[in-house]
């Protein structure tokens, strides 16, 4: 059992590690990108500390075959617990409500013949390079070659004067790209234009083409630009003129040529011939009848907003002339394709390369590279954008991609993440090195590319997992990663790619019938949608009392939760309350990179509480404290063992696991007696009197506070305990304790556990 066979140190260190560079550990996330995913070694511990016959350090690199047992996924998001479940033998079933998640869940999982992938793939990218590739070339500043390849191109915004109609460039700085992946600082001059290299970013001293001084600060500063012909200072941006155009002001680009004796990247400004193409692609454009460019409005939502106040209007706005021009021919060739598998792996690829071909992409001025459009979990209009090369640059010797953010890059990526269902791995840490670890007969996939061996069911569907049909005692686990509280707001960020997908391939996929895939039942906190604390319970009551109904009696329930405010844990406690589960252990893992863009330099906690709940079973004495002191002493064993699996917990993460366990314990007091026909108001009132009478957060704290905790009070404790800690002994437990065992009814908001343990043998 989970309770007993998870191991804390081991599964955090790997999860840990995985979470720094996850396509390294699991290079299935590179299907398409979604938000969030939680660690994949993670869900593989949780499943072999349940169901493998060996202690986990063992059955985790050795090869698994849970064949019969079935495993539910209410809400798959990105896939990871179906993708871990399906690869140890498991059937699988899985829902979610956002068809995004439903579509790429079914990528990752449908077999798929690699060898025609490949073929149609560089196919299309080759036919896509003859039509218009003399569009990403650029003369080489240093051998005078006009066969460089692009790498980047850099815009910058520019407004018309509101006095004299004169463009002004917003540039927030001019410095481009910093001395660390390159020789020297990189400044772009505010008065001609040129680029120059300097030793120092603070004193960069004059333009190397005109002699003006350099600045490293820009003119355009808290939305306030001065013009340079009027001096008129103008406001930005105007949304009532629509969005802003762009002028191109520099290049990073990859001379092959040049490259063996050159120190550093190639930047340069751009030339007249340069200029010409922005015109020809422009002109491109305007020739052709588009039928693949979606023109859907962009709807008001908590994060769409932010681009009203920019001028855009639809998603198409967020594209240039030469973006439009190349995703038009590509999504022309991908409908080519007879192959169905072949067509929607093609599709999939051009969803995920949205992220790279828009204008409201940045150039990272240290890491030297594009930032994509949800690298902030959000839609980030910044003052200069990057456009990155569509086709990838390609270093056939090397056989790998350079740069970022083109089709020869998302084929890589997808290869590898296809690659690695038909031969999975692990990576074992020994001595300082990494170690591939191959598992043979282990495998990702609804069939197995011919090898013989038994079909796997995969019941996958885009619904709401409250609804989802399902046979009583069906399901021997349920292990998933439910939309947390107040959260990003992942449909209005998934409309930018579905909105193309749904273009391309709607006629055929019945999930793609809405127009959006926002959802009214979505859980997640919307301001704009006005779902409250109280929808954010309901709906996760709903899910998990259709999923407890069908889970086999005494059969794991695996979510894991995380949230900087303690009131987003009362609808979880609610939600298993109301589905006759009890909470039989609360378990730290590091589930985010602490260094993630949207986190970086916040106090957001990158640990998960994974929550262990079962209808029917025993619980660990040890883990019922009765005091803020007690389960101070358990927060600080569990902040050990992460610092054993060389983590540094913050506060942050600190503060996470007591609301886990607060929770935990909530679920376990408040279970005698549950009404959950009552309103909800009440009832998650009822969880936050009763964390709030425990002690609450500030409680447990004051015990954290030193360096050594006091003894653990045994107070009303039966005298036959032995002192905390001392001993596994185990107390029964059933959907509630109002049955043979106990005579205890009672549902007060601070039920203590003394006053009905003592009738409950120990086991």
């Amino acid at each position: 059992m989970i309770e007993y066979r998870f191991d804390i140190p081991f599964i955090a260190n790997l999860a840990l590690r995985e979470k720094q560079i996850q396509q390294n550990y699991r290079p299935i996330i590179a299907v398409h990108k979604w938000f969030a995913r939680r660690p994949g070694t993670l869900f593989r511990g949780l499943l072999l500390s349940e169901f493998a016959e060996k202690p986990l350090t063992d059955a985790f690199y050795d090869p698994n075959y849970l064949r019969g047992i079935q495993v539910a996924d209410p809400f798959m998001g990105g896939g990871t617990p179906l993708l871990e479940a399906n690869r140890v033998g498991c059937d699988v079933v899985g829902c979610d409500i956002n068809p995004m998640s439903y579509w790429i869940v079914k990528q990752e999982l449908e077999h798929l013949n690699l060898g025609q992938y490949a073929e149609a793939a560089w196919a299309l990218r080759g036919d896509i390079e003859t039509r218009i590739g003399h569009l990403y070339r650029t003369e080489c500043a240093i051998c005078g070659k006009t066969d460089a390849h692009v790498k980047y191109f850099l815009w910058v915004k520019v407004l018309p004067c509101e006095n004299c109609n004169a463009p002004i460039d917003l540039f927030p700085g001019y410095l481009i790209a910093k001395n660390r992946r390159h020789p020297l600082n990189v400044f772009v001059c505010g008065k001609c234009g040129a680029l120059t290299e300097t030793d120092s970013q603070q004193t960069p001293g004059d333009c190397s083409n005109c002699g003006q001084p350099l600045s490293l600060s820009g003119p355009a500063k808290r939305n306030r630009c001065q013009c340079s012909v009027c001096s008129t200072l103008n406001r930005y941006p105007r949304p009532e003129k629509g969005p802003l155009d762009h002028r191109l002001f520099a290049m990073e680009y990859h001379c092959p040529r040049c490259k063996p004796r050159h120190k550093g990247r190639f930047f340069k400004s751009p030339g007249a011939g340069d200029l010409k193409k922005v015109g020809e692609a422009f002109r491109e454009w305007e020739k052709i009848d588009s039928s693949a460019i979606p023109d859907d409005p962009i709807l008001h939502g908590d994060e769409s907003d932010r681009l009203f106040r920019w001028g855009y209007a639809h998603y198409h706005e967020m594209f240039n002339d030469r973006q439009k021009l190349a995703l038009e021919l590509s999504c022309r060739l991908i409908l080519s394709h007879a192959d169905a598998r072949v067509r929607n792996a093609l599709a999939t690829n051009l969803s995920d390369l949205l992220r790279y071909q828009n204008l409201l992409c940045r150039y990272d001025a240290m890491a030297l590279k594009s930032l994509d459009i949800f690298s902030v979990h959000g839609f980030p209009v910044g003052l200069i954008q990057c456009e990155s090369n569509f086709l990838g640059i390609r270093d056939e010797k090397r056989n790998v991609s350079i740069g970022s953010g083109g089709w020869s890059n998302i084929i890589d990526k997808f290869t590898k993440a296809k690659s690695f269902c038909d031969a999975p791995f692990e990576i074992r840490h020994s001595n300082g090195k990494k170690v591939r670890v191959d598992i043979p007969n282990e495998w990702i996939g609804d069939h197995d590319n011919g090898l013989g061996r038994p079909k796997r069911k995969v019941d996958i569907a885009c619904m709401d997992a409250a609804e989802k049909k399902l046979n009583r005692h069906s399901l021997d686990a349920v292990l998933t990663d439910p939309p947390y509280f107040g959260n990003v707001q992942y449909a209005e960020l998934m409309d930018f790619c579905y909105i193309w997908l749904r273009k391309l391939l709607g006629g055929t996929v019945s999930a793609f019938a809405p127009v959006s895939t926002r959802h009214a039942k979505e859980l997640t906190g919307n301001e704009n949608m006005k779902r409250d604390l109280v929808h954010f319970a309901e709906g996760l009551s709903s899910v998990y009392r259709n999923m407890a109904d069908a889970l086999k009696p005494g059969g794991p329930f695996v979510f894991t939760y995380h949230h900087n405010d303690l009131k987003a844990y009362y609808p979880v406690a609610v939600a298993l309350l109301d589905a006759g589960l009890t909470c039989t252990a609360s378990l730290p893992c590091p589930a985010e990179m602490g260094a993630s863009i949207h986190i970086s330099h916040t106090r957001s906690s990158i640990t998960d509480t994974v929550f262990v709940s079962r209808s029917t079973g025993k619980m660990r004495r040890k883990w019922i404290p009765d005091s803020p002191a007690g389960l101070a002493r358990i927060v600080a064993e569990e902040l050990d063992s992460l610092k054993e699996a060389n983590m540094r917990p913050t506060n942050g993460d600190k503060r996470c696991i007591i609301f886990g366990h607060l929770t935990r314990l909530a679920v376990w007091f408040l279970k005698h007696g549950w009404d959950k026909s009552s309103d909800t108001v009440v009832r998650l009132k009822r969880v936050e009197d009763w964390i709030e009478g425990f002690g609450g957060i500030l409680g447990v704290e004051a015990f954290l506070e030193g360096k050594t905790l006091p003894p653990i009070q045994q107070r009303l404790i039966a005298e036959d305990i032995q002192p905390y800690g001392q001993t596994d002994d185990a107390i029964p437990f059933k959907d509630s304790c109002d049955d043979e065992r106990s005579n205890c009814g009672r549902s007060t908001t601070l039920h203590k556990f003394t006053d009905c343990v003592n009738s409950a043998p120990v086991v």
